[in-house]
Formats: structure tokens, sequence, C-alpha cells
């Protein structure tokens, strides 16, 4: 039921065919340098991203009822500190099966259905693990959110708030190799509803954006439409 199943019901990919098979890296990143100390005590605040031909995957908040599924360069999220490459698997898709599959995704990932809590960035990435290769990603990863789904009176008011408002400027860009197209958001519009950075960046690893910052453009899934 991986991505087997998913590559022959995609588009007629012969199972069989190896030319596609590429490799599904789970990229964690530190949104804080206290998880140095932390992580030895089996906690820490992480974003994370999946990735698969070449390109990051991950998800974030804005105030729209749209795709908040976005892709940036491997290992290079802006605004978090890269940690580790934890490998989830193989599978033989190729890169426009894949951009079938996330666009597809993407419809089911608008931007403001983000929470801290109950949908955030390492939801994201365990469900995209899942459906493509049957595994689910460490459980470390997402901890925080197991840990304030059972105690979220304890989270400060600010931790608890489902979105960050942000606004998305949409660009067309045509793919080179697929004819795919995307979204590019360059000037995010944070909400000054939360004073703190850093709470800002555990709301949405989009909320660290800035277009006075030089980490260059996040690129958000054009999501697919039925």
């Amino acid at each position: 039921m991986g991505a087997e199943s998913t590559s022959s019901s995609g588009g007629g990919i012969d199972r069989n065919d190896r030319r596609y098979d590429t490799p599904v890296v789970l990229n964690v990143y530190d949104l804080t340098p206290m998880n140095n100390y932390s992580v030895w005590f089996g906690l820490g605040i992480f974003h994370s991203g999946i990735e698969v031909h070449g390109k990051e995957y991950g998800f974030g908040a804005h105030d729209f009822p749209v795709s908040g599924v976005f892709e940036v360069e491997p290992k290079a999220c802006p605004g978090f500190i890269y940690r580790c490459s934890i490998s989830l698997g193989r599978i033989n898709m190729s890169p426009a099966e894949f951009r079938t599959f996330i666009e597809n995704v993407a419809a089911e990932y608008h931007g403001d259905t983000y929470h801290l809590i109950s949908k955030n960035c390492n939801h994201f990435t365990d469900d995209i693990a899942c459906r493509l290769t049957e595994r689910r990603i460490p459980g470390w990863v997402n901890r925080l959110a197991r840990l304030g789904s059972l105690c979220s009176c304890l989270l400060p008011e600010s931790l608890q708030v489902t979105t960050v408002k942000q606004t998305p400027e949409y660009h067309h860009e045509s793919g080179e190799e697929d004819g795919t197209e995307s979204l590019t958001v360059t000037t995010p519009r944070v909400s000054t509803e939360v004073d703190d950075d850093q709470e800002k960046r555990l709301l949405s690893p989009l909320a660290a954006v800035s277009p006075m910052s030089g980490w260059g453009d996040v690129t958000f899934v054009k999501e697919a439409h039925t």
C-alpha cells in the first residue's frame, strides 16, 4: 500500500521499472537553541520537512483557505537550525506523479487549518511518510504536540493560537520538467497579536520568512482542484 501502489495507480508507471526510484528523507530542524539541552531529556521543539526528488516539503500557517504546503531547498528551511536527516525508505514515483500526489495532499492542508497541537508541520510530514512509505516519523520529533494535547491548559495562550496571520503573494511558476505550477510567497505579513518572535516560529515556519531576511523565496504548492 506504499509507494508501489501509489505509483501504479497514479499514471501507469511499471512497478518493475526502477528508473524513478528515489529516497524519502525527513529533515529535522531545531526551532530553538535550547533543544541542545532539552533533547537529552527526550524533549525539544522541532520543525520537519519531507525531501523527495531534490525538494523539501513542509506545512505552515496563513489566514486563507488555500494550500499551506510549501517547498524549499533541502536542509535549508528559512529561520531554523538544521539538525539531522532520517531516511524513511524509497519510492518508485516519477517527479510528475509526485507533483500530482503533493498537490492532492495540499488540498487537505490549508494554511488556515494549521494548529500547533493538532495539525502542525510534523503531523504533515508524518502523514506524507505514511502515505509514501508506510513508515512513521520518529516519535521524538512531535512529542511536544502530543504532550500539549494532554495538557494544553498549561501552555501559554499565545501557543494555543490556531494560525499566524500572513498574506502570501502568489505568482505562477511553470515547472521546466513537468509543466506544473507553484505559488510563491515573498512578503508575508506576520500578525502583531503574538509579540514574541520565538512563539511566532513555534506556530509556523512561514512566520520566520521575511522579505528583509535574505533567505530567498518560499514556494507554495498549488493544490489540486477536483
